[in-house]
């Protein structure tokens, strides 16, 4: 028979599910601080390329403005170091060789979506495989307790509440922790998957837009432009302009007929 008293499974048992338990949490802490960091970082950065005059513009935006630090900016950087090997290489304009200049640009911006999906999916696999094994590291702590109850039993010949209340009091402790690790992974889990579903969406959304300006530019990067304006001072013309226009807008027929009267 075997001796469940030489064997201290319970305890080894409590003492997994809690490092499951500290590592979840550290990776949830540190999934969201990425996840912030990152979010506002590509807002950041997304601010300030629309606002560019053209992609030199917003080259030189990514290149002296902090792009590399954004997940976005990073995308931009491949693709314009993509357009600059090409424009430095190939000098034809003809079919031919523009949709060779396409294709490599793709592939280097298909190439950086799948590194910045790396970065984003790193932990999320330990999220998983706590959610799914803690409730039966819980449940095998359980069932040791019971054996461990059921020897004692037999060997004292009596189902005492003195006998049986210590094996029985750890297995359900097994067992309430091992879901209550197991909840918050589960729960992150899938708060992060869907945080990383929609940044993805995100980045392959301005890898077309970009490709797509790329492609108006015929895939070269235009020199001798003006240098980009302050982005408060960019704004401050736009909401101006836009407001001269809705107040033109405004006037109606008969006002104009007045005046002219």
């Amino acid at each position: 028979m075997i001796n469940t008293h030489a064997f201290p499974a319970v305890a080894i048992s409590l003492w997994l599910l809690g490092v499951f338990s500290v590592s979840t949490w550290a990776l949830i802490l540190v999934k969201a601080v990425q996840h912030g960091r990152n979010g506002w970082a590509n807002r950041n950065f997304a601010k300030r390329f629309w606002s560019a005059s053209n992609l030199q513009a917003a080259a030189d935006i990514t290149t002296k403005q902090g792009g590399n630090t954004s997940a976005l900016g990073r995308i931009a950087a491949v693709g314009f170091s993509g357009l600059s090997a090409s424009g430095a290489t190939q000098d034809e304009h003809d079919l031919e060789h523009s949709w060779d200049r396409h294709e490599q640009l793709q592939r280097n911006l298909a190439q950086q979506l799948k590194r910045e999906r790396r970065s984003l999916d790193a932990g999320l696999a330990v999220l998983a495989s706590i959610g799914s094994t803690a409730p039966f590291v819980g449940l095998f702590g359980t069932v040791w307790g019971i054996m461990t109850a059921m020897h004692d039993i037999g060997k004292n010949g009596s189902a005492t509440i003195d006998v049986v209340a210590g094996p029985i009091g750890e297995a359900l402790i097994a067992t309430g922790i091992g879901i209550a690790v197991a909840i918050p992974a589960v729960l992150a889990y899938n708060y992060f998957l869907r945080r990383l579903k929609a940044a993805l969406a995100d980045y392959d959304d301005f890898a077309h837009d970009f490709v797509n300006l790329a492609q108006r530019a015929s895939y070269r990067l235009e020199r001798g432009i003006r240098p980009v304006v302050d982005d408060a001072r960019a704004y401050r013309d736009r909401e101006a302009r836009a407001e001269r226009a809705r107040e033109r807008d405004s006037v109606t027929p008969l006002a104009v007929a007045g005046k002219s009267v």
